[in-house]
């Protein structure tokens, strides 16, 4: 099956109250790409801006990520970076709609995962195309500064926000609500989805300053709320490691400084799987102690999917070559393997986004817990960390390359994703989702959802 987002575009406009807005079309499907919605001095908090279309007039075939050294996580995903330029002037969103609107959609703002240390919200592994044809939504991805540039705060000279990663995200949400109806959304009806380190990204939105009633709806995939609390005594040493830095520092020793503050918080276990990370009691968030307390104070009118996967950490541990070695030992090796997968998945993803449901529900907020247990057929990975992804955004070109979907399961993704693209769409129309979600041919399991 060709991927529909690989014929070639057209270079169209889209009128807007701001002017004629620069945009690719391609089958019915719109695309106004790289949109700036605040600006940032290095190491600084963001500043709103408005929509100008002078902004992106020549950024409709970029793709703009956050400088950012090597993931090991690439294989995985087929190589997602392959050809994006690395900007600092990253705070932009791209907005993919039908080109033909009548009336106002409803929106679904995506905040892309990585750690918090990798990829981009404009990636081609990452195009709503095929969930706005299908469904006639509008879809908001959002580009936000990561890893050192974005997170870890200075405390002995305050030259280096803490959050600042965070601010941008709600910066953009900001944009969103004060401007999405002049492309063809509806404000009162958006929908904020986030997977891993985005996940994280809005329960932490949910608890910010001065974030009241900005997110009513929310899709939240495998947060790692297991590894979110305990964290100062790491981001000590990683302070430690970083020493002075001034904000005029090149790539190539920043990225060292990076590099240091991982190693140096690669002692603390599981919660250095996402070393750069929100920092609480910092602005714009609380005291760790009173993150509940908001969150409950926060939930009523809530409307929250939250998800996780029944293989989670096989995503990780496929990438740790003495672990490899352990699982492929005959006859302890499955068993060994299990019981890993099982152990350490519960402990990051499924416990505690059990308990965050639990304590939303329980406050006032309508809550859905979704387990998603889908692989491609044949695949070795079992329904891993991000398996749902590229039944989301089904780009066929940029998935074919990711071990994340091998053998085979790349070349069904649009027919595999019917159910999972309808759930998502359904959830963000109406607030509801069914109760079971299948996955087409090629693929195996599906997701099974129940209201807590």
């Amino acid at each position: 099956m060709t991927d529909l987002t690989e014929r070639q575009p057209d270079l169209v406009r889209v009128e807007t109250p701001w002017g004629g807005f620069p945009a690719v079309e391609v089958d019915g499907v719109v695309r106004l790409r790289n949109i700036r919605y605040a600006r940032a001095d290095r190491f600084a908090p963001p500043q709103p801006v408005g929509p100008d279309p002078d902004e992106s007039a020549d950024l409709q075939f970029t793709t703009i990520a956050c400088p950012q050294p090597p993931s090991a996580s690439a294989a995985v995903l087929g190589d997602p970076l392959v050809g994006a330029r690395f900007d600092e002037d990253c705070l932009r969103l791209t907005i993919t709609r039908p080109a033909e609107i009548d009336g106002p959609l409803p929106v679904l703002v995506c905040i892309h995962g990585g750690a918090y240390v990798s990829n981009a919200g404009d990636l081609p592994g990452f195009d709503p195309s095929t969930l706005v044809r299908e469904h006639g939504l509008i879809v908001v991805s959002v580009t936000y500064r990561l890893g050192l540039l974005g997170f870890i705060g200075d405390d002995a000279r305050q030259r280096h926000s803490a959050n600042l990663g965070l601010l941008d995200v709600i910066e953009a949400l900001r944009w969103v609500r004060d401007h999405i109806a002049g492309f063809g959304g509806d404000p009162d009806a958006v929908t904020v989805s986030g997977h891993s380190s985005g996940g994280d990204a809005i329960a932490h939105v949910l608890v910010a300053e001065g974030t009241e009633g900005l997110v009513r709806r929310a899709i939240i995939q495998s947060a790692p709320f297991g590894i979110r609390a305990r964290r100062d005594a790491m981001h000590a040493k990683m302070r430690e490691a970083i020493g002075e830095l001034r904000s005029d520092v090149p790539y190539d020793d920043l990225f060292a400084a990076q590099a240091r503050a991982k190693q140096a918080g690669s002692a603390f276990g599981l919660r250095s799987g996402m070393s750069f990370c929100t920092e609480y009691g910092r602005a714009p968030l609380p005291a760790e102690a009173d993150v509940d307390a908001t969150w409950r104070r926060r939930a009523t009118g809530l409307e929250v999917l939250v998800t996780w996967t029944t293989d989670e950490t096989m995503f990780y541990l496929n990438q740790v070559p003495r672990a490899q070695a352990v699982f492929r030992t005959p006859v302890i090796g499955p068993i060994a393997r299990r019981l890993a997968v099982a152990v350490s998945s519960s402990a990051v993803y499924a416990r505690g986004g059990k308990r965050f449901g639990r304590l939303l529900a329980r406050s006032g907020a309508t809550v859905y817990e979704g387990v998603f247990s889908g692989r491609p057929v044949g695949g070795t990975l079992g329904a891993s960390h991000a398996m749902e992804t590229p039944l989301l955004f089904p780009n066929e070109a940029v998935w074919a390359r990711a071990a994340l979907v091998a053998p085979d399961g790349a070349r069904s993704l649009i027919a595999a994703g019917v159910g999972m693209r309808a759930a998502f769409a359904a959830f963000v129309r109406t607030g509801r989702v069914a109760s079971r979600v299948e996955l087409g041919p090629g693929w195996l399991g599906g997701m099974r959802v129940r209201r807590r």
